[in-house]
């Protein structure tokens, strides 16, 4: 399985340890992109997802939004599929 997960992050941001946290403790690999002091990756993820937060996540191409978004995709039942779709290894559900 290939690691499809992108992180969007600055140095300053609770939200994006504790994506990073939840992501880490289901055994999901990702990369992290620090935006910090980036404006023309940060002015390109506002671009895409029309939000000027972060963490900005991606499964793929798949905008996920912020670690609220991702959180709640999660208990609605749809994170999980969305990881099989990239085939993106995981511990859910083990």
């Amino acid at each position: 399985m290939s690691k499809t997960v992108t992180v969007y992050v600055t140095d300053y941001c609770p939200y994006c340890n504790a994506a990073k946290r939840f992501l880490s403790s289901h055994s999901v690999e990702f990369d992290v992109i620090d935006v910090t002091r980036d404006a023309e990756k940060r002015n390109w993820l506002v671009q895409t997802t029309g939000m000027r937060t972060v963490p900005q996540i991606f499964v793929g191409d798949t905008p996920v939004g912020g670690y609220t978004d991702m959180d709640k995709m999660h208990r609605q039942g749809n994170f999980v599929p969305l990881l099989n779709k990239h085939n993106v290894a995981h511990t859910f559900g083990e």
